[in-house]
């Protein structure tokens, strides 16, 4: 018999497939009920096709306190916005929560307004979420009681930048491209996203504006570079899944690619989903679609007029599972006492 039981609130986008998914699979968690105002009463296989066969739950309409009774764990995949007004009742019930949208996500009340498009539903809440990436706050979560998951872009350029805000190399502007499939923008049409376009297409799109800025920056702030300054630019490519994020920033003319490759050893060497390329190569999407893990790499310029030298940093993951739903599971092993890799660590499919 599982230990733990779960309950997904919200399970009718991709990345609550993908939650449902590995839960499925888990060898401790039971997935005790989905709730979703969408496809009421219809199998979760009936909608998420891969799953048919795999389990006879249907998504039921509940409110959140009904969903979450008796469960350990809650793992909300809801819109930004709707999820604020969820999670109270979903915490007094006592379970855990792991929350997927970007409400819990920021300390400042303005910045959310700012870049969320509104005020805050609960402003009150703000600060007592954990940040759920667990190479920057793994202890943190293990004793949390409520988790915010990280963001895709914003899990893909912290995961690239950290080691160097740990090493105190990270200062001034950092400019960014960040291109991402389309699944990062819902299961819901819109033309962003509709095939004839997209897979003939790249854009760009809240250029300077990303609402994953002011998350990345508070990150990068948590891990030693409280000045770093982010200049992000997001570009919409043909794939459904997947981001490949490219930081350029300078660096003093006495780094070398030794000195720059020790940050990234000591900091990913013991991770379990974060794969530094050393020099072998650079990261790329293929290596890590369909899996919850990150490459992360870099490539060093020569000594500039300046004295200084460009620093080019690459990180790659799936925007779907390292970057959403693989993570909230990841930190919802740690909250539970579980290794912290369980039906997290199959590789992906080739290619």
């Amino acid at each position: 018999m599982k230990r733990y039981r779960a309950a997904v609130i919200g399970g009718s986008g991709y990345g609550g497939a993908e939650i449902i998914r590995r839960l499925l699979i888990h060898p401790e968690v039971e997935l005790v009920r989905v709730a979703s105002i969408d496809h009421v009463g219809e199998l979760l296989g009936a909608v998420h096709l891969p799953l048919q066969g795999r389990t006879s739950l249907r998504f039921e309409d509940l409110s959140p306190a009904a969903a979450a009774a008796g469960c350990d764990i809650v793992l909300m995949g809801l819109p930004h916005k709707v999820s604020a007004q969820k999670v109270p009742a979903v915490l007094e019930t006592g379970a855990r929560v792991v929350d997927m949208s970007g409400d819990f996500r920021l300390r400042d009340a303005g910045a959310y307004q700012r870049y969320y498009g509104g005020p805050h539903p609960r402003p009150d809440l703000l600060g007592t979420f954990v940040y759920g990436l667990p190479e920057l706050n793994r202890a943190q979560i293990r004793v949390a009681r409520a988790v915010a998951s990280p963001g895709c872009f914003a899990t893909t350029i912290a995961l690239g930048l950290l080691p160097l805000a740990r090493g105190g190399k990270l200062r001034g502007t950092v400019q960014v491209t960040g291109i991402t499939g389309s699944s990062g923008s819902g299961v819901t049409p819109s033309p962003g996203t509709h095939h004839p376009v997209r897979a003939v297409n790249l854009k760009t799109y809240r250029v300077l504006d990303h609402q994953h800025t002011p998350e990345i920056t508070e990150t990068l702030a948590a891990a030693g570079a409280p000045e770093v300054e982010l200049r992000f630019v997001p570009v919409s490519a043909p794939l459904s899944r997947g981001i490949l994020a490219t930081c350029f920033l300078r660096v003093a003319s006495g780094e070398t690619d030794e000195s720059i490759a020790d940050l990234y050893r000591r900091a990913y060497d013991h991770e379990p989903f974060v794969r530094f390329t050393d020099g072998a190569r650079l990261p790329e999407v293929a290596a890590v679609s369909g899996s919850n893990f990150a490459e992360v790499g870099f490539t060093l310029g020569g000594i500039e007029p300046s004295g200084e030298r460009t620093l080019v940093v690459i990180a790659a993951l799936d925007n779907l599972i390292k970057g959403g739903a693989g993570q909230a599971i990841q930190s919802m092993n740690l909250m539970l006492g579980l290794p912290e890799t369980s039906s997290l660590e199959d590789s992906g499919p080739w290619p």
